[in-house]
């Protein structure tokens, strides 16, 4: 198998940090994306080789994907981005990783399980900080508890600044609302339904409220527990902005509303500097429970959201190139296993009594 493997949207702010994870650990990925001019210039700062295509023919895509054994997909929003790649991926017997976080995003990739085995490619989605940190807990919690039936997961950063892909799927999202499964379904909820006040930390308690974070979708395929919830720290000021009113989500989601709020962010928002990624981390709560009441939790703590990404997702993807996989649709921890991200740099574990 070839040993080429490329970095997709490698001008982002993430992909341009997978990027330098792998260029300082002796890695030379293909730096790949639309946009000519800054691919190129990056390709010439590290010493590699560049493509440059888009995503509007799989057939295009595929093409230059020859002699690639693995595409890792940084380049959102992957709710318009991650299909044509996929199909691109499937003609050209590439392995897919992408860093979405996305929950339809990843319905559609393990829905498509079948078709992914019969082109003997791996395709995982959500390598980075979505999801890997709690889908990772939330299959440790399994372990501890195998009869559980309820999983609630939570995340804060310490300081936390987003970047503007992040930022754009964010908006996106926006006129959604929630999303929890219950019963083992998706299930529509209002925005910001659920406050609860989670203990991060052995000294930090924070109000948290549910969002439709990918582990809704891929904690499930994980572990098989029927009813997720995930929780993010916030504010308690900012809780009262996240529960829009109906006719202005609907504002919201108009094409050319999302088109200007996206380029508004394009040009305002850059994302967090190597300094401020270095004083940040994340914290991050599980807790699952079964029917007769039992319970675990436990905590981790990690380098703050992006540098994880960086390293999570190109580690997962030399990984992936080892062939020590099986064709098919994987989470992290179902290919990696459940302490996967004890591995990442800068990772601690913690039992929390109950």
């Amino acid at each position: 198998m070839s040993r080429k493997w490329m970095i997709y949207g490698a001008n982002g702010y993430t992909g341009r940090l997978a990027a330098r994870f792998a260029k300082d650990r002796h890695l030379s990925p293909i730096v790949a994306g639309r946009d000519a001019e800054p691919i190129r210039a990056l390709a010439g700062e590290f010493g590699c080789e560049s493509r440059i295509f888009d995503l509007s023919d799989s057939a295009k895509v595929a093409a230059n994907l020859e002699g690639v054994a693995a595409v890792l997909h940084c380049a959102g929003p992957f709710s318009a981005t991650s299909r044509p790649m996929l199909a691109g991926c499937l003609r050209a017997g590439t392995h897919y990783l992408v860093i979405t976080g996305e929950i339809a995003v990843f319905e559609d990739i393990h829905s498509r399980n079948q078709e992914i085995r019969d082109a003997g490619i791996v395709a995982i989605p959500g390598v980075g900080f979505d999801v890997v940190p709690t889908d990772c807990l939330a299959a440790m919690l399994k372990r501890e508890l195998p009869s559980a039936t309820h999983l609630k997961l939570a995340f804060k950063s310490r300081h936390g600044k987003l970047s503007p892909g992040t930022s754009k799927t964010m908006v996106e999202g926006l006129p959604e609302g929630g999303r929890i499964r219950k019963d083992g379904k998706i299930v529509k909820v209002p925005a910001a339904y659920k406050v609860e006040t989670i203990r991060f930390t052995e000294h930090l308690s924070a109000t948290a409220v549910t969002i439709p974070w990918g582990d809704v979708a891929t904690a499930y395929y994980s572990t098989g527990i029927p009813n997720i919830e995930v929780f993010v720290g916030v504010p308690e000021k900012q809780i009262e902005k996240m529960k829009i009113p109906g006719l202005l989500r609907w504002l919201l989601g108009l094409a050319p509303v999302q088109t200007l709020i996206k380029a508004q962010i394009g040009r305002r928002v850059k994302g967090p500097t190597d300094e401020q990624r270095a004083r940040d981390e994340m914290y991050i709560y599980g807790e699952a429970r079964d029917d007769a009441g039992h319970k675990v939790a436990m905590r981790l703590r990690t380098n703050e959201a992006y540098t994880l990404t960086a390293e999570s997702a190109v580690n997962a993807t030399r990984k992936i190139m080892e062939g020590r996989l099986a064709p098919g649709a994987y989470t992290p921890s179902m290919a990696f296993g459940a302490d996967y991200v004890l591995d990442l740099e800068g990772t601690r574990l913690s039992r929390v009594k109950l």
